[in-house]
């Protein structure tokens, strides 16, 4: 097995990791987005819009981002990727938090304003939007790969398509429930929003999964080929507070 230091790509997977961990947490707190499409709206099944926090656009490439890292690098590496992309989000919270404390400059208030600051990015700052993701993140993509990983030992590495998706459909999931229940405990969505939200961003996401799986599973090969290496997680400890 190769120390972590002489993987060719796993720093710039990590960083690519690390920045859309940090931009969707931005975007979700910054708008919801509503396309017009409706769901269920016939006979006494009342209309579901499909809304989704802005962040559900780039989400799920965190979690493609996952599937790969878990199936090239091990769980043990992508566990260490996970916990850098949740200290990082931490550390970009502390700083709207206190970006929020300081007093705006006058011509600034008048055409836009602490209000609107906090309208947009309170989220970010209070630490609602980041508790929600960290602890949805936290519940979804560990089970992800911990079920990738499992999976890929019981089937001896073969039917890649069978298991993201399988861990996907579970994992999204919990990320999803998790997600928007702290979001609407916290003030950050509407408890009215909470069943389309939660519709919304499970099918998207999981939708976005399944399209770009091909894109998944021919990242997975060449990342295969050029560090030389194909782990298999046997005899691992599926602990996520374990950095080692």
């Amino acid at each position: 097995m190769l120390k972590v230091s002489q993987y060719r790509f796993l720093d710039g997977l990590t960083v690519f990791f690390v920045t859309v961990l940090i931009a969707s947490n931005i975007a979700s707190s910054a708008k919801i987005v509503d396309l017009g499409i409706t769901l269920f709206g016939f006979w006494s099944i009342p209309p579901v819009h499909l809304a989704f926090d802005g962040g559900t656009l780039l989400f799920p490439i965190a979690y493609v981002l996952g599937d790969v890292l878990t199936e090239v690098y091990g769980f043990k590496v992508t566990r260490r990727v996970i916990w850098m992309g949740f200290i990082a989000l931490s550390i970009t919270a502390l700083f709207f938090f206190v970006l929020n404390l300081l007093p705006g400059e006058a011509l600034w208030e008048e055409y836009a304003g602490s209000a609107a600051y906090a309208a947009i990015l309170g989220g970010m700052s209070s630490g609602g939007i980041v508790l929600a993701s960290l602890s949805g993140f936290f519940a979804g993509n560990f089970s992800n790969s911990m079920i990738l990983s499992r999976m890929k030992v019981l089937m001896k590495g073969r039917s890649l398509w069978i298991r993201v998706i399988a861990s996907s459909l579970v994992g999204q999931m919990l990320d999803t429930v998790v997600f928007v229940s702290i979001a609407s405990l916290t003030g950050v969505f509407a408890w009215e929003l909470f069943a389309t939200l939660v519709l919304t961003n499970y099918l998207f996401k999981v939708s976005i999964e399944v399209m770009v799986f091909p894109l998944t599973f021919f990242t997975v090969r060449k990342f295969k080929q050029a560090e030389g290496i194909d782990v298999y997680d046997v005899g691992v400890k599926f602990n996520p507070f374990s950095l080692q």
